[in-house]
């Protein structure tokens, strides 16, 4: 065992909630016999449905498929034993606030730590629907406007909070976090907390992931996903990438079967070399296309703002966002009102579609007058 694996065992030794480190997991047929042979011990139907014999839908699917587990290790350059598949990021993050954070959590607990999350709004908001969920502690540090929307690390390395979620490029403001600050603060919350980066739209920044440092930081969690860059997110698959330790923790609580088996099939018949070529090209597009709706959204009667962005959308101050969503709306284009997150009033979110989808937003945004605006001139 690697140094480092040692320190996260002792980090989940330390921080997890003692009944779900000392529970006797569930065992699925699954995980105790491979799916070969004549299988009696699953209880299921020995009949697949029509049009199912290909992928033996009537049987039970690997809990965590060693073959695509491997192939997204590859991908996101980490073991195999720091990957978790996941349904999305969403189970990642439900699954981390689960097993470490019991609820009535923002009082201290009788080991010192406080049973709560730490967030920077205005951010991904499941982290805090986990936490409510769970009803663990939330305790929020908003992310400083006049500093590029970065977090306060300083606060956060004093928040008390088991976990502490970041997320680069942010959602919605699309900003990246500074790597070595974020590292810095890992280190500096070592013995006390797990800091989770979420990379749901790293592909798009052409920055290089903190997957990478998770094989040196014992406490780093980083949460990524096929749903963006990958143009996957009908099939609902994330990956959670940790040390082994944390790992192995998440997988006494994670359902027997999270991933089906049409999911398994599509993933693996995509992430190839092929597959990434063509991923390469479509991101090549999107941030081509970002550009351009930067530069002429630049001025458009109703934005006020627009901030800088690394990931797939941009975010927009303009002067009425309800009376913009529901005017584009009208019109078949569907936007994203982010005025009721903290600090971004009269923001709307603009996902960076096709060409010929962002002809149309900006024919909107160029000849769209709010009539509640106050007269030019």
């Amino acid at each position: 065992m690697s140094t480092t694996q040692e320190q996260a065992t002792a980090l989940v030794q330390a921080l997890a909630r003692p009944e779900i480190a000392a529970m006797k997991p569930y065992t699925s047929a699954r995980s105790l016999a491979p799916g070969r042979g004549i299988l009696l011990n699953a209880n299921e139907n020995p009949w697949p449905p029509p049009g199912g014999d290909e992928l033996d839908l009537n049987r039970y699917p690997e809990p965590q498929p060693a073959e695509l587990g491997q192939l997204l290790a590859n991908y996101y350059e980490v073991e195999a034993d720091q990957i978790l598949m996941t349904r999305g990021s969403d189970e990642g993050i439900d699954l981390l606030v689960r097993a470490f954070c019991a609820a009535n959590g923002s009082q201290p607990s009788a080991r010192g730590n406080n049973d709560a999350i730490a967030i920077c709004p205005p951010c991904f908001g499941m982290y805090a629907i986990a936490a409510t969920i769970q009803g663990a502690g939330i305790h929020a540090y908003p992310l400083q406007a006049t500093q590029g929307f970065q977090p306060d690390y300083a606060a956060l390395a004093t928040s008390g909070a088991k976990l502490i979620f970041l997320c680069s490029p942010n959602n919605p403001t699309g900003n990246l976090l500074n790597t070595q600050q974020v590292l810095k603060l890992a280190q500096r919350v070592s013995s006390s907390a797990l800091v989770v980066v979420d990379e749901a739209y790293i592909e798009f920044s052409g920055h290089t992931s903190l997957s990478q440092a998770v094989a040196e930081q014992a406490n780093l969690v980083v949460l990524r996903t096929l749903s963006k860059a990958w143009g996957l997110a009908g099939v609902r698959l994330g990956a959670l990438l940790a040390q082994a330790p944390v790992v192995e923790l998440l997988k006494r609580i994670i359902p027997p079967y999270p991933l089906p088996k049409p999911t398994i099939a599509a993933v693996t018949r995509v992430l190839n070399e092929l597959g990434q070529q063509r991923m390469k090209q479509q991101i090549a597009i999107i941030k081509r296309e970002r550009e351009r709706l930067q530069t002429h959204l630049t001025g458009a009667p109703m934005v006020q703002g627009i901030y800088p962005s690394a990931a797939n959308f941009l975010l927009l101050r303009v002067h009425n966002a309800a009376n913009t969503v529901r005017a584009a709306a009208r019109l078949g284009l569907i936007l994203r009102d982010q005025s009721q997150q903290e600090g971004l009033g009269q923001c709307v979110r603009v996902t960076i579609g096709t060409p010929a989808d962002n002809d149309a937003l900006l024919d909107f945004f160029t000849t769209y007058q709010d009539p509640a605006a106050e007269p030019q001139g």
